[in-house]
């Protein structure tokens, strides 16, 4: 019992360490989003054929991140820890094999590029696929630089240092940072200014080269992190003898989740620039999302996720993992409860935020604070937080299974999950207008989280017997009463500073910050008030860490 709470405390001091790297990163990446918005747009022709193109690696990146690497790294290599040399010939192996094989799918998805624009786009004429073609020959190879940050990164993790896995995308936001300064010095900003016949050879490189060189930058820092904390990389071939099988294994069952995965998302990328290409030429084209807007919306509703989930769960997977390697349920299902309790107290509000303050929110990530593409924004970003509690709930419980090494049950549910963003989809599609289309599948993603989670929750239990369901559901009713009113009380303000809202980008930042502090200020009341104790458990850490 003595080892509960220095265990807590270390969990606390890691997510703390975590997530302030991540909370720079994402104020950084708000301002990457800024400028790339002011050079290009957010809706618009250039905004979503270039959107297309960086989305192919990207996407990857977080099934990876979110899948194959995760899964099999930090379960792999904390068992390989009790081997005589601590698992350093495990590592090396595991290491070379990830990047021979990161390295040969760069070759070929670069190779296949015109392919891939034309799998994730639908409704594009000849000079928008040139476009997003030449994009993608850029952009593609982020692929490998994706995949050695997760390898890297993980690697840290298991190790435990986790500060330089969320600290590294920093540095990616400043290298890109500066090409879109370049790009704008160079050719101009505004996307009414960058018509599809002026992309020069030049231009596209400038734009999607430097992109790519911000990504580089970020996985190959971590080799900086791993030399200082002792660790020298060899390279050593062959697999055989070493442990692997199971993460074969694991590593199988993922990659069928991440397929499963893909054909969905090629559905969701395929209708958005549809509705995209279906408002081409109206009045109402910068107002209707597309691939872009959905992007920008995609971002704003993983702020809070990210924050602290991602930190939560990085943090809580390394002590998951060493528990379900002793076969201690009890151990696994204390940090899952913990997980589950902590992270609803940010996304429950964070949902609710985000919801209240949707056209706000949206006209200050909008080009020239254009409150036609504000809303745009806002309703997609509003249509995903609703499901932003589920999503998170979802990550955590999934690396419950992922901790014991079982990679099939996952499978087993990104099935019906994957499903129902493919209906809904393609509902939304034949039954909405154009404007509408993306906000559909945005809810169609709310909706697959929801599926997800409570699917997950009954395999767990039927698998390993309680999760302390209970104790969880208690506490997020609690947290939707006090987020309620708080997000009741952040749209009143919203609404009381419309005017202000409509004036641009400044405005819309100053009603948020108003509609947020007003909001922020009666949840944490309202916790108070409900006596929800899993708010002293998760700040009061953080604020004696932060004191120091």
């Amino acid at each position: 019992m003595n080892q509960r709470p220095a265990a807590r405390s270390g969990l606390a001091r890691a997510s703390a360490l975590m997530a302030a790297g991540t909370a720079v990163s994402r104020v950084l990446g708000f301002a990457r989003t800024y400028v790339l918005i002011t050079a290009i747009g957010v809706t618009g022709l250039a905004a979503d054929t270039f959107d297309i193109a960086n989305k192919v690696p990207s996407i990857l990146y977080m099934l990876l991140a979110g899948g194959v690497l995760n899964a099999v790294l930090v379960p792999a290599i904390v068992r390989a820890a009790g081997a005589k040399d601590g698992g350093r010939d495990f590592v090396d192996r595991l290491i070379t094999l990830s990047i021979a094989v990161l390295a040969v799918a760069t070759v070929l998805m670069t190779l296949a590029a015109p392919l891939l624009v034309r799998l994730y786009s639908r409704g594009y004429d000849a000079d928008q696929l040139a476009l997003a073609t030449g994009f993608a020959y850029w952009c593609v190879p982020q692929l490998f630089f994706y995949g050695l940050y997760t390898v890297l990164g993980q690697v840290l993790n298991a190790r435990g240092r986790f500060g330089a896995y969320m600290w590294a995308p920093a540095l990616n936001n400043v290298v890109a940072i500066a090409g879109l300064g370049a790009f704008i010095v160079l050719f101009g900003a505004d996307a009414a200014g960058h018509p599809l016949t002026s992309w020069t050879p030049t231009k596209i490189a400038v734009l999607a080269g430097t992109a790519t060189l911000g990504v580089a930058a970020q996985g190959m820092v971590l080799w900086w992190p791993l030399r200082r904390d002792g660790y020298r990389y060899r390279p050593r071939w062959g697999v055989r003898g070493v442990g692997l099988g199971t993460a074969r294994r694991v590593a199988m069952w993922t990659f069928a989740a991440v397929l499963v995965a893909q054909l969905g998302f090629v559905v969701t990328s395929k209708v958005s620039t549809s509705a995209a290409s279906a408002a081409a030429g109206t009045p109402l084209e910068i107002a209707t999302p597309g691939p872009a807007a959905y992007t920008t919306a995609y971002l704003l509703f993983m702020l809070p996720h990210s924050l602290v989930a991602v930190s939560l769960v990085t943090a809580l997977f390394t002590r998951m993992s060493g528990a379900a390697r002793e076969d201690d349920w009890d151990g696994v299902r204390r940090d899952l409860s913990l997980g589950l309790r902590s992270v609803g107290v940010f996304t429950v509000p964070g949902a609710a935020l985000l919801i209240a303050l949707a056209v706000p929110v949206g006209v200050a990530m909008a080009q020239n604070g254009s409150l036609p593409a504000g809303r745009a924004v806002g309703s997609v970003a509003a249509a995903m937080a609703v499901g932003l509690p589920a999503f998170s709930a979802a990550y955590l419980v999934q690396r419950a299974f992922y901790a014991f090494e079982d990679a099939r049950t996952p499978f087993l549910v990104v099935i019906p999950a994957t499903a129902v963003i493919v209906v809904v989809d393609l509902l939304s599609l034949a039954l909405l207008p154009a404007r509408w289309v993306v906000v559909g599948v945005g809810l169609g993603m709310s909706l697959s989280a929801m599926v997800s989670v409570t699917l997950s929750v009954m395999l767990l239990r039927r698998r390993h017997g309680s999760v302390d369901g209970h104790r969880v559901v208690r506490t997020y009713v609690r947290l939707v009463l006090a987020a309620t009113v708080a997000g009741g009380a952040a749209w009143g303000v919203s609404l009381a500073l419309t005017d202000l809202t409509a004036s641009g980008r400044l405005g819309g930042i100053a009603t948020c910050l108003a509609g947020g502090a007003v909001g922020g200020l009666l949840y944490l009341g309202g916790l108070k008030l409900l006596r929800v104790r899993e708010l002293d458990a998760a700040v009061a850490p953080l604020w004696r860490r932060i004191r120091r």
